[in-house]
């Protein structure tokens, strides 16, 4: 199973055995997999956002390790260190949890800014040193990060170079009244279930190759053309003080292929564009104070910013790829 498509289809069916709704987590987590990206979760307590991860570790077969953010986290409890072993008279690296295809940093914004640095080097170079040493992370490697929003007593707000370092921002909601219903009766009538039933249902070979597949996904020029226009518009805006970093555009070009390749297609439609703008910029943006008082949303923000922006033809940029 090598189709991005058919991997995606996989996980989601498989994830969906155990929780109802929150499709669109799961094509986020699959879209930053894919190409090598990272996601913050963020939402209010008891929406699954951990279960979430587990699941798409077991679902995915990676090797899953979850690391719970507190204040008195250290740098080495997440990189490792070495230990003097005083019966062979040496040193013995004992690597920490961050040597994980899937990382679960579980309410990051608990860890003091020094242990959330920890993290910088793992996810940009895909590498850890520790005492001097530099290893190597397994492949693939993810970071899924959750937070909650709503308490702030006790939290250290990410750094913009921590926040950037993560391609997508999804937000994990409180569910309708039917999809609270369906998970209410699937809770009462099986009260074990969990993330340990959902079973392996491709591998990281499987992974690896649809990686390879995204990256050969065409992007026009025209697309090309409105991803930067995107960016540009979010630095010139009125309501927003910091604007769009160059790893903003790149998201955009990664995640616009891997959702287009998700979606059964071998090219990137303005339209994958435009559903990725508010998980890839959300994060990214610093409103300015006007806009604070004024109480406007980053949701709202990004929203004025692609109404300003003209997009391309769907029909123009399909038309184009089959040539």
């Amino acid at each position: 199973m090598s189709s991005p498509a058919e991997l995606y289809d996989a996980v989601r069916d498989e994830a969906g055995t155990v929780l109802i709704g929150n499709e669109d987590i799961i094509e986020g987590l699959t879209v930053s997999l894919l190409t090598g990206g990272h996601v913050l979760l963020e939402g209010v307590p008891g929406v699954a956002k951990t279960t979430m991860a587990n699941l798409f570790a077991r679902t995915t077969g990676l090797e899953y390790q979850r690391i719970q953010m507190t204040p008195d986290i250290l740098p080495a409890d997440i990189t490792g260190t070495n230990v003097y072993r005083e019966q062979l008279g040496e040193f013995e690296l004992r690597k920490g949890p961050v040597f994980a295809n899937t990382v679960v940093a579980d309410e990051i914004n608990r860890a003091t800014p020094k242990a959330q640095a920890a993290l910088l080097e793992a996810m940009q170079e895909r590498r850890v040193t520790i005492e001097g040493q530099t290893l190597a992370l397994p492949e693939p490697f993810i970071v899924i990060a959750t937070q909650n929003p709503i308490e702030m007593e006790g939290t250290f707000s990410l750094p913009e170079a921590q926040r950037d370092r993560f391609q997508l921002k999804l937000t994990v909601d409180l569910p309708n009244r039917e999809d609270e219903r369906a998970l209410f009766d699937r809770f009462n009538s099986d009260p074990g279930l969990d993330a340990d039933r959902a079973t392996q249902v491709t591998t990281p070979e499987d992974i690896v190759e649809a990686q390879d597949a995204v990256a050969e996904v065409y992007l026009d020029e025209r697309v090309r053309e409105y991803i930067l226009d995107i960016v540009e518009a979010t630095r010139e805006s009125p309501d927003i003080l910091h604007g769009a970093s160059p790893r903003a555009t790149l998201a955009f070009l990664n995640a616009g292929k891997a959702r287009a390749a998700i979606e059964g297609r071998d090219y990137v439609i303005p339209d994958d564009i435009k559903s990725l703008a508010q998980p890839v910029l959300r994060h990214r943006l610093v409103l300015t104070t006007d806009a604070q008082l004024a109480d406007e949303t980053t949701g709202e923000v990004i929203d004025d910013v692609l109404g300003a922006v003209s997009a391309p033809g769907a029909e123009e940029v399909s038309a184009a790829a089959l040539d």
